[in-house]
């Protein structure tokens, strides 16, 4: 059986890769545990300068986490929840604390779990092949992995626009939202990791000064052509006033954006609204302990979580029934009881 991540070390590089490539390298709790324990190795090994890390095979840099798993046991005493968004998250903010130059390399599709082993880290490379998006309204949960933290602090709206609709960005539009820190061809990677391991590397500066030898200009980024309806809608204090902007602009990226938000889990649109407004005034840390009284709370009840799985992961049919399935029978308390401390205590990091 091969191992679901591999780890090495070549002349003060350390590299990461996360090896499932026939599930686009999602991320289980025993990799997430590894990742972990070698970060923290690493960190005080004096002989590794820099990290990088990558996802085998063609397809992905890693398409989230295993959330079949914990659909599969059920929300009754559901263990695997809290232990693998435990391990997750606490690698995600060793992560986020790395102090060496941590390189990601995003040839390929980034989602969910995907984009909390790259975002935290000091360098995001972008390719042609790069697939972006926090899709997790549409399965009932949260753009989880540190999202409260990133999400809110990218320019504009921009976040919540990501959070809410899981859109989907590409290279360009990554650049441009500042999730990716540099653009670089999909057939120049290898040289660049070539590159790494011969210079004799030894901080944040000479990784950017390397990068830059090989970084391109992705060109004209689409998204910005609807920046300013994106930052007036999602700049809205609630979901109903999103919804209500968005019906009164006469424009296609509007309608489209509507009808996608019409397709969401109506609790967790409420719940994500509120997670990224606290969010975007907590340090870092603490994002990621609320986000595990988040995640809690929705894996120990019959949520919309396991119906928004099953109907995108399991059955595929594509057609959840959310409960309930309208915003407007989604009240305050219930969002507000997302955000309470797990009865065994919180996410210690």
């Amino acid at each position: 059986m091969n191992e679901e991540i591999l780890f090495s070390q070549d002349t003060g590089v350390g590299v990461i890769t996360l090896n499932r490539p026939d599930v686009l390298n999602a991320l289980s709790t025993d990799m997430c545990l590894k990742l972990d324990e070698q970060l923290k190795e690493w960190e005080a090994n004096d002989e590794i300068n820099i990290v990088i890390i990558e996802g085998a095979g063609e397809k992905a840099f890693c398409a989230g986490g295993d959330v079949r798993s914990i659909v599969e046991q059920g929300y009754q005493e559901n263990v695997i929840a809290k232990e693998f968004f435990a391990t997750e998250y606490k690698m995600n903010a060793r992560i986020h604390h790395f102090s060496k130059p941590f390189i990601a390399l995003l040839d390929g599709i980034v989602m969910g779990g995907g984009v909390g082993v790259s975002i935290h880290g000091s360098h995001r490379i972008v390719t042609e092949k790069t697939l972006f998006a926090m899709p997790e309204s549409a399965i009932g949960l949260i753009p989880d992995v540190g999202g409260s933290y990133f999400l809110p602090r990218l320019p504009g709206s921009l976040g919540r626009y990501l959070g809410l609709t899981g859109a989907r960005l590409k290279g360009s539009d990554i650049l441009y939202a500042g999730i990716g820190t540099a653009y670089i061809s999909s057939d120049k990677i290898n040289d660049l990791v070539v590159a790494l391991k011969k210079e004799n590397i030894a901080s944040h500066d000479d990784v950017d000064q390397l990068i830059a030898k090989f970084a391109e200009d992705p060109g004209y980024a689409p998204i910005d052509e609807f920046r300013d309806l994106i930052d007036a809608a999602f700049s809205e204090l609630t979901v109903e006033d999103v919804f209500e902007h968005l019906s009164e602009i006469d424009h296609d990226w509007a309608r489209e954006t509507h009808a996608v938000l019409k397709k969401m889990s109506p609790i967790s649109l409420k719940v994500i609204t509120e997670q990224l407004n606290r969010g975007g005034k907590l340090e870092f840390d603490d994002c990621m302990i609320m986000e595990y009284r988040i995640v809690c709370a929705i894996s120990a009840y019959d949520s919309d979580f396991y119906e928004g799985v099953r109907a995108v992961l399991i059955d595929k049919d594509h057609n959840p029934n959310w409960m309930p399935d309208s915003l407007g029978d989604v009240n305050h308390e219930m969002v507000l009881a997302h955000f309470n401390t797990p009865s065994d205590g919180d996410l210690t990091l």
